[in-house]
């Protein structure tokens, strides 16, 4: 299979998807979040662009008997009004439980919705890559990584993240890789401690200011969870 990476919701474009698997990531944090919260429980995660389009889903679902909930961020601080921010770690099963999950975040779901036109589109973190590895392998056709990056600029978080999916591709397979994914590649083979490489990226700093390092060391822990959510077109959700 042909691997590529697309360094920034910035630099989709979108034809370029067609026919491909997409895995989009946005470990610091929105792809953590949907993950865990799945992990954890949740029915379902809407991945949304704006907050006034997640207060009209939300509208929405209730017309229909469902009552969600509402997750997210702005420059990563919590969305007045909303029930959760932006932190994995808020969204237990206690909490989460069979919910439904309206997300807006800055990078994350800007990412997914931009990637609509790939053949499938999965939400991937180093939390759960061994697990996208896995399926990966079953579709055998060429992926590209979709990383979320801040505020449309290039991610190392995001960057060495693909590197450790290519990584793990790579272990046993003769792949196709771009000079970007040889790239993202070499640098995590070098780099296997992700904190004392990302420790100099930007959003890494961002959130270290914030005083959410529970975060950060939650978000880098690799293969805690194994399953692979999947964006469902036809429902506009995200579910395992």
């Amino acid at each position: 299979m042909k691997l590529d990476i697309i360094i920034s919701a910035d630099n989709i474009k979108e034809e370029y998807l067609e026919n491909k698997i997409v895995v989009v990531i946005d470990m610091l944090r929105a792809t953590s979040v949907i993950i865990t919260a799945l992990a954890n429980g949740a029915k379902e995660v809407f991945p949304i662009l704006t907050i006034e389009e997640a207060l009209k889903k939300k509208e929405e679902l209730i017309m229909n008997g469902i009552n969600p909930l509402l997750g997210g961020e702005r420059k990563a601080i919590k969305i007045d009004g909303f029930d959760f921010s932006n932190s994995p770690l808020e969204y237990n099963s206690d909490k989460v439980q069979g919910k439904s999950i309206i997300l807006s975040t800055t990078n994350g779901t800007r990412a997914i919705n931009l990637s609509l036109k790939a053949e499938e589109i999965l939400i991937g973190a180093i939390i759960n890559a061994k697990a996208v590895a896995r399926e990966l392998k079953k579709y055998n056709k060429d992926v590209v990584f979709v990383n979320a990056g801040t505020n449309g600029e290039f991610s190392m978080d995001d960057f060495i993240c693909s590197g450790y999916m290519i990584s793990l591709l790579c272990d046993n397979d003769n792949n196709d890789l771009s000079d970007i994914a040889k790239t993202a590649k070499y640098i995590y083979e070098n780099n296997t401690n992700l904190i004392s490489y990302i420790k100099e990226a930007t959003h890494y700093n961002i959130l270290k200011a914030l005083n959410l390092l529970k975060d950060l060391e939650y978000c880098c822990q690799k293969d805690i969870i194994n399953i692979v959510p999947k964006f469902s077109k036809s429902l506009k959700s995200i579910k395992i």
